[in-house]
């Protein structure tokens, strides 16, 4: 995924007791190798992955892992539902870069950092990828995460922080890596899109981090202007950030206006 990954486990007491702590400490390493393993398993820069050997021939698709059909699916619905501004297969050969990371966090926090909630001293899980995070929080526990949104135009800054007790939250946008979000829709011969240039960067709160992190790259992708795709999108939060510095927030599909001297400048959850 050529990013860091980190699993967090918030505990009521300072030392949980002993068996408490070596099953909190063998939940996180197995949300991180299942982490590894699906990167193995997805990733198109890997020569050894499944997704290369499909795009080479050397695998069949009804020899591959049941999980990339999976995936898949996922990734044909995203892109009717988003008009076609995602889209998996843009080059003739199926990419998951722009959903699966999300999907694989999500998959690797079910898996093993929710049934931790059941332990009477566990608060709260969260496990992130590149910044994005899928975040739980044990039932009746007095706890919320304290999300801070960076600005993308000050490095170092925070421009909105997010109260979340459930969730996800995925930023999508040229701040860290640069213009490498792809317009996929057909006004281009297939093999010539280019990156977009001048995107806006995108913060999108949702139920699942695999909503999240694919629809923040829709909203890249769409532009500041656009909003349209919120129609169609799954219930979400969330914040548009231009390249000139505008602003745009929107909450449960509904554009929303926040007085910008309020000092906290939340983003209101999902």
């Amino acid at each position: 995924m050529g990013t860091v990954a980190s699993a967090h486990v918030l505990t009521a007491s300072r030392s949980p007791a002993p068996d408490v702590a070596a099953r909190i400490a063998a939940a996180q390493a197995a949300a991180l190798d299942e982490l590894h393993e699906l990167d193995a398993l997805f990733s198109p820069f890997r020569p050894d992955s499944q997704i290369s050997l499909l795009r080479d021939g050397s695998l069949r698709p009804e020899d591959a892992d049941p999980r990339i059909l999976q995936v898949s699916e996922a990734c044909v619905r995203l892109a009717a539902a988003s008009g076609g501004r995602f889209d998996a297969n843009r080059d003739g050969w199926f990419d998951p870069t722009g959903y699966v990371k999300g999907w694989a966090v999500e998959q690797a926090s079910a898996r093993h950092l929710a049934p931790l909630l059941a332990e009477d001293d566990v608060v709260a899980a969260g496990l992130t990828a590149g910044g994005d995070m899928q975040l739980l929080t044990a039932p009746g526990a007095d706890w919320a995460w304290n999300v801070g949104i960076a600005d993308p135009l000050r490095p170092g800054a925070v421009l909105a922080r997010v109260p979340l007790r459930e969730g996800a939250v995925a930023t999508s946008g040229p701040s860290e890596r640069g213009a490498h979000i792809i317009d996929p829709r057909p006004s281009r011969a297939p093999g010539t899109a280019r990156a977009i240039a001048g995107a806006p960067t995108a913060t999108v709160i949702a139920e699942h981090l695999s909503d999240a992190d694919a629809w923040a790259t829709v909203a890249v992708v769409a532009g500041f202007d656009d909003l349209t795709w919120l129609r169609d999108a799954p219930d979400c939060s969330g914040m548009l950030v231009a390249a000139d510095g505008r602003i745009r927030r929107w909450a449960h599909g509904v554009e929303v206006t926040i007085a910008e001297d309020d000092p906290a400048l939340l983003i209101p959850g999902p």
